[in-house]
């Protein structure tokens, strides 16, 4: 079952903790004593390890993942944190694609589905609390499936010629329009010849049609 059981009892220090990790070396590990370095040392602060691994931004043993790092960066950090927030609660994001948006009732409702009853009410509250607390602080207005382009040197080339090619016919269309569209005038002019032996009387055809037409 895709769905993070860590949760926080309390999460009024949430929004902090994650700010002050996109300002802090990460650790080699993760443990309890580098959760005190950053000023959080009671017990619900302990949980918040397991929440980090729950996002998968550790592994098991706490190491920082390739996650933790790219939501370091700041100008990702809130994108990274809703892609983990749909991995982690994936069975609830199957039920509904923006999750995010419900209300806290709907997400304990959909969640007491899930855990087909399993969990007690003050759990269940604690699970919706914890997860509308990440939702508020990630950013899912650019998680779509919509694919971005990345233009090397390659591809815009490519692109270049997919334009040119777009181009070549509504260009061609008009050149062909164009040419046909004149103002030359052809005639089509049929000389009968009468049927004689003296072929001066042909002579005397040519040199008027040479003189009148030609």
């Amino acid at each position: 079952m895709a769905l993070m059981d860590n949760y926080l009892v309390k999460t009024a220090s949430l929004h902090s903790f994650l700010n002050l990790l996109l300002n802090a070396q990460a650790p080699d590990k993760f443990t309890g004593k580098f959760l005190e370095q950053l000023g959080f040392s009671t017990t619900n602060d302990k949980l918040l390890i397991g929440v980090l691994k729950g996002l998968g931004f550790l592994d098991g043993s706490g190491v920082p993942t390739q996650r933790y790092f790219r939501f370091l960066d700041q100008s990702e950090s809130k994108i990274v944190l809703a892609e983990a927030i749909k991995e982690a609660y994936a069975d609830l994001f199957a039920i509904n694609t923006k999750a995010n948006e419900m209300s806290s009732n709907e997400v304990k409702n959909k969640l007491k589905t899930i855990t087909q009853g399993t969990k007690s009410e003050s759990v269940l509250d604690n699970m919706v609390r914890t997860f509308k607390s990440l939702c508020d602080y990630a950013d899912f207005r650019t998680t779509s499936n919509t694919k971005a382009v990345i233009v090397t040197p390659e591809n815009k080339d490519n692109k270049q010629e997919d334009d040119f090619d777009k181009e070549t016919p509504t260009k061609t269309t008009h050149e062909l329009v164009s040419k046909k569209i004149t103002t030359e005038m052809h005639y089509n002019i049929q000389i009968h010849l009468p049927e004689t032996r003296d072929i001066s009387v042909y002579d005397a055809i040519f040199k008027s049609l040479k003189e009148h037409l030609l």
